[in-house]
């Protein structure tokens, strides 16, 4: 039975631990597997996958962990990531390629190099980021099946 066929979206979720580098990436690749099983196509699941790699990076290394899911409903997926970190000071100077928090020690095993919300943005159709300062930062991405408006049921196989 094709999930999008049901009234409710099809939801899953992943805690991301913080520092785990070893794991890191883990829930980008199971989202990936998922949406490809479920026919969506190709150009879809690979934005899909650098949204959530991306925002999975940002949980491990400056969000103390956090959760991260996706929702297939309707015309779109989502991708939510919320972490307890010490929240964004600065979102318009965190949204420009290369700027970083991330201190040496994390950019000597080559991340933090400042392109994470960057990239966030550029793959996603709508992005939204709540922050407050020592409590922690909300990203919801949103990608469309298919901008053009055709038919979610037209762009999915039945598994």
């Amino acid at each position: 039975m094709n999930p999008l066929s049901r009234q409710e979206p099809y939801v899953i979720q992943r805690e991301v631990k913080p520092l785990d580098f070893l794991a890191a990436g883990e829930t980008a690749s199971d989202f990936k597997e998922t949406l490809k099983s479920l026919g969506i196509p190709p150009e879809i699941c690979r934005k899909a996958s650098i949204v959530t790699y991306e925002a999975e990076m940002n949980a491990v290394i400056h969000g103390g962990g956090g959760i991260i899911a996706l929702e297939l409903a309707g015309d779109r997926i989502t991708i939510v990531a919320s972490d307890e970190g010490p929240g964004i000071e600065n979102v318009s100077l965190a949204m420009q390629e290369g700027y970083t928090t991330a201190p040496d020690s994390i950019r000597e095993l080559g991340f933090g190099a400042g392109m994470g919300l960057p990239n966030i943005k550029k793959y996603s159709d709508e992005l939204e980021i709540e922050t407050e300062l020592g409590k922690g930062t909300t990203l919801r991405a949103v990608i469309l099946l298919d901008p053009s408006g055709e038919e979610v049921s037209d762009l999915c196989r039945t598994v």
